[in-house]
């Protein structure tokens, strides 16, 4: 999306929620100035600027535009889909492992764009998708999600996630669980080589990355336990080289933590240390089953986590140990993960569950999280995740103009007492009114300025429908497998794997089993 600069825009006398390194989540009354794609100025009072937007911002609090620092956009027309599955009987039906072809073109932007249009809507100016797009990678296509995010005004970090080991590899107990003939059928196909996709994702670089500023490309092994050691290297290498995160997934489920020791004999985080990949390029997706050890070894690379309380509960994952691992020195993002695991792509909604589910593992309530600890993921921590905090995050000169205006006056702000407070665990995105990406306004008044969306939600009624039908064949198919992964589920949760999950984030106290 091109055009021509936008006006400068003032905003005078807003509640101002910096999330900056002086003030953090605590509130002051100041002007803002946005002058191109930059906050210009921030100050109790600035004199008018000829030819600015000048926005009234008494009883509006002015804040960072979120971060949603992980996502599946081929997730999107999923929405309601699915309940009561773990996640990997959910696998088979969300991405199947028998394939149909891939979603038509067009379908890919609309749902591109619908993703961006939830986000916007709900406060969200920044997102990290890793969508798949399997049986072959494709610049043309990796283009289209590119080109609905341009056209929507969003800020993004793209990618798509890569796998190359065989599913039945990666799972422990397969070879005894899953019979032969059942096996044979997702035998056949080729797997990408760690120098093929390198090549792959240096031509997206050289293709997409920076696009109209806000747009850039990351590399995405999907896990550990999916990709060849030569893959991950490589990954590793392009991330380093272009500065962009390692996104992947590491240690969601419990059958992921067997799989560690089933498979390399070593927890998934060790195995990634020994191949030399834990780094501070390197953002992991959950983190549920994470060791003492294991999180050591995580704050001494410097590495971030992706916290997707939501997600995490409707798969029954179980619940990430946030306070330990920032006090290991990780950092911690949030994300609401796909809308098939989670049904919304409300940020607001991960930081209320992420303020109240942390209060649950241990009686030591002065360890449980706070609403700054929460907003600190939802915004300048989610930067860090997407190596964009010198860019976003938080309202600071010279950063680009990613901000959000809210309504103080709303039910959810009725009575005030504490902003970050009512923020977290009363404010679910409604009380927004507007959305500023790169210094241009793209929702204001409830309207998104960019695009047609009464339009794009049309088609999308109109056209969706008849390709999810196509979908529930593939499910069919698939089903096929479900009694084997639920075996494969039931045993990896009758593993004892040393870890105390009641004990969640808590230190120990005298009589628990640590």
């Amino acid at each position: 999306m091109t055009g021509p600069a936008p006006r400068p825009t003032l905003i005078r006398g807003a509640t101002v929620l910096a999330m900056d390194g002086a003030h953090g989540a605590e509130p002051f009354t100041a002007d803002i100035l946005v002058e191109g794609d930059r906050i210009a100025r921030i100050a109790a009072a600035i004199d008018d600027v000829p030819d600015a937007t000048v926005i009234d911002g008494a009883g509006r609090l002015a804040m960072p535009g979120l971060v949603n620092g992980h996502l599946h956009s081929s997730e999107q027309f999923f929405k309601g889909r699915y309940e009561r599955m773990p996640l990997e009987i959910w696998l088979l039906y969300a991405y199947p492992l028998l394939m149909g072809p891939q979603i038509p073109e067009r379908l890919l932007y609309l749902r591109s764009m619908l993703v961006a249009i939830e986000s916007l809507r709900n406060g969200v100016t920044t997102i990290c998708d890793c969508f798949f797009d399997p049986p072959v990678l494709s610049l043309e296509r990796l283009g289209t999600v590119f080109s609905a995010y341009d056209d929507a005004g969003i800020r993004a970090n793209v990618t798509n996630s890569i796998i190359n080991i065989p599913v039945l590899e990666t799972m422990p107990f397969s070879a005894e669980v899953v019979p032969r003939d059942v096996a044979a059928l997702l035998e056949g196909g080729t797997m990408v080589t760690g120098e093929a996709y390198a090549d792959y994702c240096e031509a997206a670089f050289a293709a997409y990355d920076g696009r109209a500023g806000r747009l850039r490309y990351m590399v995405s092994p999907s896990a550990p336990q999916r990709c060849t050691p030569d893959l991950l290297e490589a990954c590793s290498a392009l991330a380093l080289g272009h500065g962009v995160p390692f996104h992947t997934h590491v240690l969601e489920t419990k059958t992921q933590a067997v799989t560690g020791p089933e498979v390399f004999g070593k927890t998934l985080i060790a195995y990634m240390e020994d191949l030399g990949i834990l780094n501070r390029n390197v953002t992991i997706a959950h983190s549920v089953w994470v060791s003492d050890d294991d999180m050591a070894r995580m704050g001494e690379a410097g590495l971030s986590v992706v916290h997707n309380a939501i997600s995490n509960q409707k798969l029954g994952a179980g619940i990430a140990p946030l306070r330990r691992l920032l006090d290991a020195g990780v950092t911690v993002a949030l994300g609401t993960d796909g809308a098939s695991s989670n049904d919304t792509l409300r940020l607001f909604d991960v930081m209320r569950v992420a303020g109240l589910i942390h209060s649950v593992p241990g009686p030591d309530y002065g360890q449980w999280l706070g609403a700054a600890d929460i907003l600190k993921a939802a915004t300048i921590d989610g930067a860090r995740s997407a190596m964009l905090e010198a860019d976003t995050g938080s309202l600071e000169v010279g950063k680009k103009a990613d901000l959000i205006l809210l309504d103080m006056n709303t039910l959810a702000f009725t009575p005030l007492n504490d902003i970050a407070r009512h923020l977290v665990y009363a404010e679910n995105g409604s009380s927004i009114e507007m959305v500023m990406v790169d210094g241009a306004i793209v929702l204001q008044d409830g309207r998104l300025t960019t695009i047609d969306e009464p339009a794009v939600l049309a088609e999308i009624r109109e056209t969706v429908p008849a390709w999810l039908a196509e979908h529930a064949k593939l499910e069919e198919k698939n089903a096929v497998f479900e009694p084997y992964f639920a075996e494969i589920h039931r045993r990896a949760t009758m593993q004892d794997i040393g870890l105390n999950r009641y004990a969640g984030d808590a230190p120990p106290w005298p009589g628990a089993n640590r």
